[in-house]
């Protein structure tokens, strides 16, 4: 078997390289072929043999050896049948079968399945059956016994495996993916055993990640650390003494002839044209000064970023952190795909050319230090920070894009990548640091490796600059006039104009003793919370139906006309994760997706077929088909997207299925009926359609669909005793979905009473007793959800589980997650001092000076973490998994000084011990363990196990750590 080695470009921790803003790598070679005509004798080596073969069934000159015989040659199975009896009709050739040709579909892993295995030593062989031995728990493994089907071991158990092999230091290194390609002790030795193959040039192997060779602990100093803590106290009381004298500006200019005994907009004979207007034009200042804010910061705190390091918590990563809490309050954040979102970008310093279309909300941070030329399309979620946070500092530096450049959805772009003109980056993936994708080159993965997919396939459309211009202004009068701004203006000026709360303004010494005032408080918070979420399920089951109208399945229409924006509008109108999250982990969720336009034939109810965060492009054209049950994450990718156009089409996922956490599921998935796709995996949408199998990682490689331990227990097999559990678990669900929205009454309750209570103090105090009470909302927004997520664990604490998604203890588990405190609340505390704090109350056993950028952790007490650790933004440590009927949960301990990079995923029963380092929007499977000191990147995970120094091929020339890792052989299982 083949053994590549695949590479990772480190600069160094004090010297960052810098990206050319055009990338001039020059295209690399094709891959090796065979020519048709030159007829390769018995001793040539196989694969030349074979490829020569395929070239004369398809009439080509020749056939690159790592073309997909589906995908690429465009070759079907009667094709590949006459392939097949070609090769059989060569006596010194194995036979090969249709069988061999799905699993293996090109000629480089047809040639590496067939070769004939070398002698296995019998020592390696013994050894590893020793430790599968001791993992199972002392009864001897047949060395061709499959793991998963003859030993009935899970995913869980050959992590343990893994683990205990890496601390054999005679043993060669294993990661899950060999487990998956090889599910045989023989099997796996004799692919850890295979020679490397010399008989064709090597392509240079994938860069893996970039990170220092050996991450320093944070330095930072006692003073430096409480000094910054103190100085972000500082802008939080001012941000709220902003508001506060916004609000009395703007009540003053809205009622104009305010005063004592005259509160009320009636009493002074304007009307409701007038108040309107006058509204409309406070709502359009703030607007501007929200927006100008973080722009005048920028230049004023920091100036331009350049490529650097900042000491996390010293006074520079103070001025870092306020420019960037600045910029993340824009409300240009909130319209995403519109015009102005490239003219904002430039004002803040970044150089973005012509008809650009941003589509991710996650705008980068070090704009500087962004180039993105003529255009260039970014999709939905991607992360392109211009940062990111590494051993105690922060690291700056360059992302580049050129022209005409496609960045697929929710991937992920680390500091000191570029990408050529026409390239292309695929759905789910990742550059590392030092990547540079070629002009014209398609890469996809994590990492980033060239691909031959096309993500180019919406044709383009006549570019109308008008089109941008009027667009843009009638977004901007949209959300000004009719919009969310007016929303909440409206709803402001309602509870004004009730005379009692006009009242307030009056010196009342005695209104805080009147139940009266308490009652008015119940009762607009109790409006605003049931009302305003029957107001949202009427609205969005019915105005996006309408809008649906205008839009046509696999029609071709430009940007930013009529059709865009009914487009933009169904799919915000129908996302809405409060909903989600009410309906979500239930059976209630069916109906509710049901009414906003999913398709679910002959659904099969399971109470939790879909999970609390999901959203999607448009949901008129999602199909789920029956049985199949999907965790927290998916996003249904409806819309497809170039630099002029975009089209709509349908994505649809086969009946029995299962959906782990966080997939990108695009219109043309390759997957079909009884599949696994698991957490974070990129779903193909080339080569056959694959049905009865499981997918992970990206690319996707095949594993089992799932294994004796994981099947559901017995609550299916008897259908009386079914329907039993499953009205358990509604009415237990029932009772949770009341207490979802009586702790949001809860909480709008006390704020409702702290905005009274500022507005009875007003008289004698002013705007500051507006600010007071955003100071008092901040803080009760956040000590409240604490207070009850203590009361629900107080009396059942979490334990790990391997139960039945209907046993009471899951049941509980959903009503854990949903009373949780609400993303957004915790994401103001990212980069403080007071993050780790919140999550020391919340039950995580924490260290000191843990530096927390956006990090998520659903099971809090099942998570241990050191002291000085970097947790950057979009790491997930997950400590729970479901699949199909179960659900499995486990500690995660992550050491001192750990590092986990952006959008990185942690799964539970993981080890990470003293200076690890986890790159970039890696994925770390269930039970592994990190040895102190190692380096692990990808999707899934793998180490990097030796340590060499090579230069970085950028310029200027650095010298540079680069760290090796083993690759795996890329052979599938059925």
């Amino acid at each position: 078997m083949k053994k590549l080695a695949e590479t990772l470009p480190m600069p160094s921790i004090r010297t960052m390289p810098t990206v050319p803003s055009a990338p001039t790598v020059p295209p690399r070679s094709s891959p090796p072929s065979a020519p048709a005509s030159e007829a390769p004798g018995a001793d040539a080596p196989l694969e030349r043999r074979l490829a020569a073969l395929l070239a004369s069934v398809v009439q080509r000159d020749d056939v690159p050896v790592d073309a997909d015989f589906f995908g690429d040659l465009g070759a079907d199975s009667l094709v590949m049948a006459k392939f097949c009896a070609r090769v059989r009709k060569q006596p010194d050739l194995p036979a090969v079968s249709m069988k061999d040709i799905y699993q293996h579909p090109t000629i480089t892993a047809l040639a590496g399945a067939l070769a004939p295995a070398e002698p296995v030593p019998e020592p390696v062989q013994d050894r590893l059956a020793e430790v599968l031995t001791g993992v199972l728990g002392g009864t001897p493994v047949p060395v061709d016994a499959d793991f998963f089907d003859d030993l009935g071991a899970d995913s869980l158990v050959m992590a343990k495996f893994c683990a205990r092999v890496r601390k054999q230091p005679d043993l060669p290194t294993v990661s899950m993916k060999d487990i998956y390609s090889n599910p045989s002790i023989a099997a796996l030795a004799a692919a850890l055993h295979g020679p490397t193959r010399t008989d064709r040039p090597q392509e240079p192997p994938p860069v893996l990640a970039s990170v220092p060779e050996t991450p320093p602990p944070s330095d930072a100093r006692t003073w430096e650390y409480v000094t910054c803590g103190v100085l972000q106290v500082l802008v939080y009381l001012g941000y709220c003494l902003l508001a506060g004298g916004l609000a009395a500006v703007g009540y003053l200019w809205v009622f104009p002839d305010a005063g004592p005994g005259n509160h009320h907009w009636l009493g002074h004979g304007m009307s409701l044209w007038e108040l309107y207007l006058r509204s409309v034009a406070f709502g359009a200042a703030t607007f501007v000064l929200l927006c100008l804010l973080p722009v005048a910061a920028k230049w004023i705190v920091v100036g331009r970023f350049r490529p650097q390091e900042i000491r996390i918590w010293s006074l520079a990563y103070f001025r870092f952190w306020l420019v960037k809490a600045l910029m993340r309050t824009s409300p240009l954040a909130l319209m995403t795909g519109s015009p102005l979102t490239p003219l904002y970008l430039r004002a803040m310093g970044a150089t973005v050319g012509r008809n650009v279309t941003i589509l991710t909300a996650r705008l980068p941070v070090c704009t500087d230090l962004l180039t993105i030329g003529d255009g260039t399309v970014i999709r939905k979620d991607v992360v392109a920070n211009g940062y990111r946070a590494h051993g105690g500092v922060i690291q700056t530096g360059a992302v580049t894009l050129g022209r005409d450049v496609i960045v697929g959805e929710g991937s992920v772009l680390d500091i000191g990548t570029a990408m050529g003109d026409g390239s292309q980056l695929g759905h789910r993936s990742t550059l590392y640091t030092g990547q540079v994708v070629p002009a014209g080159e398609r890469w996809h993965g994590s990492p980033g490796r060239r691909t031959d997919l096309d993500l180019g396939t919406v044709p383009a459309a006549p570019y109308r600059p008008w089109r941008r211009g009027v667009y843009a202004v009638s977004q901007l009068v949209g959300t000004l006039a009719l919009g969310r701004t007016m929303l909440v203006l409206t709803m402001v000026l309602v509870v004004l104009a009730f005379p009692r709360v006009a009242a307030l303004l009056e010196s009342h010494p005695h209104a805080f003793t009147n139940w009266v005032f308490y009652a008015d408080a119940l009762f607009f918070a109790g409006v605003g919370v049931f009302g305003g979420t029957a107001l949202m399920l009427v609205v969005m089951t019915t105005v996006p139906r309408v809008l649906q109208l205008a839009l046509k399945p696999d029609t071709v229409y430009p940007l930013f006309g009529l059709r865009f924006a009914a487009e933009r509008a169904v799919t915000r109108l129908t996302n809405s994760p409060m909903l989600g999250t009410l309906f979500g982990d239930s059976s209630y969720v069916v109906p509710y997706v049901r009414a906003l336009g999913y398709d679910q034939p002959n659904v099969q109810q399971t109470g939790s077929n879909l999970g609390t965060l999901f959203k999607h492009d448009n949901p008129y054209l999602s199909t789920i088909g029956t049985g199949t049950m999907i965790a927290d994450g998916v996003s249904f990718m409806n819309t497809d997207y170039s630099a002029t156009s975009f089209t709509v089409a349908r994505a649809e996922i086969g009946a029995h299925n299962f959906l782990g956490n966080f997939v990108l599921y695009p219109a043309g998935a390759r997957t079909g009926n009884n599949c696994l796709l698991a957490t974070k995996v990129m779903v193909p949408v080339d080569g056959p359609v694959r049905h009865d199998v499981g997918l992970l990682g990206s690319p996707a490689f095949e594993i089992p669909r799932s294994v004796l331990r994981d099947a559901p227990l017995e609550e299916h097999a008897d259908p009386a005793r079914f329907h039993q559990v499953l009205s358990a678990k509604n009415k237990h669900n029932l009772r949770t979905m009341a207490l979802f929205l009586l702790v949001r009454w809860l909480n709008a309750s006390l704020a409702m009473l702290a905005a009274f209570a500022a507005l009875e103090l007003s008289d004698r105090f002013g705007a500051l007793a507006l600010s007071a009470s955003f100071v008092v909302m901040l803080l009760l927004g956040l000590l409240i959800p604490i207070g009850i997520e203590h009361l629900v664990t107080g009396s059942r604490p979490l334990q790990p589980q391997l139960c039945s998604i209907y046993h009471p203890y899951f049941r509980w588990h959903e009503r854990y997650w949903k009373l949780q405190i609400v993303n957004w609340r915790m994401t103001m505390l990212n980069g403080t001092p007071f993050k780790p704090l919140v999550w020391r109350l919340l039950g995580v056993r924490i260290g000191s000076r843990v530096f927390d950028d956006g990090c998520s952790i659903p099971e809090r007490s099942l998570v241990t973490i050191g002291s000085r650790c970097t947790l950057n933004t979009g790491t997930n440590i997950q400590c729970h998994s479901q699949e199909d009927g179960m659900f499995k949960s486990d500690h995660d301990v992550i050491g001192d000084d750990v590092t986990l990079g952006v959008a990185a995923l942690v799964h539970y029963g993981v080890t990470a011990e003293d200076g690890v380092v986890v790159a970039t929007d890696s994925f770390v499977m269930k039970g592994a363990t990190l040895t102190r000191g190692s380096l692990w990147g990808g999707n899934p995970a793998v180490e990097a196990p030796t340590l060499t120094t090579t230069p970085v091929t950028t310029t200027p020339t650095v010298t540079t750590s680069t760290l090796t890792f083993p690759a795996v052989p890329e052979r599938r299982r059925s």
